[in-house]
């Protein structure tokens, strides 16, 4: 399928908001909000330093396939646009672990989905409070 975009921006106000309910101490923990988070590059990063981050990704476990030629996420053919997949590839992938967001200042936690057309980044909730009842 061939795409017409030339930039990416992301979407302006898409927040995925999950409820979910596991047992704790023989009760059921209530989540009083579960967002998603995912891991984006900074705007106002050096091509060089996303290059370099981008490359410790790909080669730490993020997967990169779909930003490679005629992959899924391969248009827009930008630096910012490649680096932002594979930073958050990375982070999802060791379960959003404190430090895994970050690529030497150049990527921060985005709180709206990323995802364009049929390039889609994964995501998981965050628990932001648990109620044990």
């Amino acid at each position: 399928m061939e795409r017409l975009a030339t930039s990416w921006e992301p979407p302006t106000a898409m927040v995925l908001v999950v409820a979910v309910a596991v047992i704790c101490c023989g009760g059921v923990v209530m989540v009083e909000g579960a967002t998603a988070t995912w891991c984006v590059a900074r705007s106002n990063v050096k091509w060089e330093a996303l290059q370099t981050a981008l490359d410790y990704a790909c080669g730490s476990g993020a997967d990169c396939a779909p930003i490679q030629p005629n992959g899924l996420c391969s248009l827009p053919n930008t630096m910012m646009s490649h680096s932002s997949y594979a930073f958050n590839s990375f982070y999802q992938r060791k379960s959003k672990a404190p430090g895994s967001c970050d690529f030497a200042g150049a990527a921060y936690i985005a709180m709206t989905d990323p995802s364009y057309g049929s390039c889609v980044y994964p995501s998981s909730p965050r628990l932001v409070s648990l109620i044990c009842h």
